[in-house]
């Protein structure tokens, strides 16, 4: 098969709307390239949340916007912190061998601040990490901290430059994606597209075609229906999420999983969870005593969030907690040397091109179907699917079970 010039996209798709389509479409544009490669969360996400829709749905829904190729960012990495989850979804599409390019939005749509401006916190990395713990040790957020951190160790050199607030949840990533291509010394190319008329947290919607992810999963839960998101996203999205509801499995949201996260809260001590993964300050006893009278995940929010740590932050160690994954068990997935296999969630006729060249390129093994042997990073996503599906009501919920084991990569 001849090359094809591809371009790679890391994507969480919850749901895939207007936005996204232009970002892909823009990609697509400014590369040159013939085929589009996605690395995509699973069921849970970088926020600590559950998707609105299972990872499978959501294949589909990139499918058919048009990308050819979806790969899965394990759990590891995909419900982390920006730097490990831009490290995990870089890695992944490095390791492919068939990625020329990496595409990803920003809110400053300027990618020569960040070329070098990351590969300077490469090379200074444990500087840049004490920096940010001085900051925390203040009070202040950790976006915050971040962007001091960055002022105040590059502010004075020559060629600095930030367009835009470099504190920026895009322009973080965009900074993490960069810093994990230097540490890969990867040889795809950068590129960056400015969001178009929606922020990443903006709830309110202020354009008659684009809106955030946000909004739109605060519509269909506020109105329990599709049709106030009808002007924002695809046919195709649409037509995928109607056969989720109609089947049951839609729409998916922390509350569903408030009875199991609370359980896991009451039969543990606060030693207990201070083993769990990200656990520090004493934030154990906060949450173990909130948990007692928190009639709902949204309350248990409520009373743990401070100004220190941000809404994100906490749903993740929520998270961890809901999965009993400890410091020792994450350390034990080998996650800090990069992900150990690609799994293979869909493909168009150009993917399936893209597979085959991969057999030759790809430097990590491929996982279309899951066997008895496993890596025990894949564990983590085989126990996020079973998860995931105690949010269902029976008798889906017993059916959706299996589908780790049971599911093929889909075929468009």
């Amino acid at each position: 098969m001849k090359c094809l010039r591809t371009v790679g996209l890391v994507v969480e798709y919850n749901p895939l709307h207007n936005g996204h389509k232009y970002h892909y479409e823009q990609a697509k544009r400014q590369t040159g390239a013939s085929a589009a490669v996605a690395v995509m969360s699973g069921h849970f996400l970088q926020r600590g949340e559950p998707a609105l829709v299972n990872k499978w749905a959501r294949t589909e829904m990139a499918l058919r916007a048009g990308i050819d190729l979806v790969l899965e960012l394990p759990f590891v990495y995909a419900a982390q912190n920006a730097e490990q989850f831009a490290y995990g979804a870089v890695a992944t599409l490095h390791a492919t061998g068939v990625v020329d390019s990496l595409c990803f939005g920003s809110e400053s749509g300027d990618i020569s601040w960040m070329t070098p401006l990351a590969k300077s916190l490469v090379n200074e990395t444990a500087l840049f990490q004490r920096e940010i713990r001085q900051h925390l040790a203040t009070g202040i957020s950790y976006p915050a901290a971040y962007g001091r951190a960055v002022e105040a160790l590059f502010s004075a050199l020559p060629d600095f430059k930030t367009a835009g607030n470099v504190t920026e949840p895009n322009n973080i990533l965009g900074l993490n994606y960069c810093m994990a291509l230097a540490r890969l010394q990867s040889s795809m190319k950068p590129i960056t597209i400015q969001r178009q008329k929606a922020g990443y947290h903006q709830e309110e919607i202020t354009d008659a075609r684009i809106a955030s992810a946000t909004a739109l999963r605060k519509i269909t839960m506020e109105e329990g229906s599709l049709d106030g998101i009808k002007p924002y996203v695809p046919a195709s999205t649409l037509d995928v999420l109607q056969e989720e509801k109609q089947s049951g499995r839609f729409p998916m949201s922390w509350e569903a999983f408030y009875p199991h996260l609370q359980h896991q809260l009451m039969i543990r001590q606060p030693g207990e969870l201070a083993e769990i993964y990200e656990m520090t300050e004493g934030l154990e006893h906060r949450i173990h005593r909130s948990a007692r009278t928190a009639g709902s995940f949204r309350a248990l929010m409520e009373a743990i969030k401070t100004k220190r740590y941000t809404w994100n932050r906490l749903q993740r160690l929520l998270l961890y907690t809901l999965f009993g994954l400890t410091r020792e068990k994450m350390i034990r997935s080998g996650f800090r040397q990069g992900p150990a296999y690609i799994r293979v969630l869909g493909f168009s006729e150009t993917g399936r091109e893209l597979l085959k060249t991969m057999k030759d390129t790809c430097a990590l093994p491929i996982i279309s179907k899951v066997k008895k042997e496993k890596h025990p990073m894949l564990e983590f996503d085989l126990q996020a699917g079973a998860i995931y599906a105690l949010g269902y009501t029976a008798p889906v919920r017993q059916k959706e079970m299996q589908r780790e084991y049971e599911q093929s990569p889909l075929r468009l």
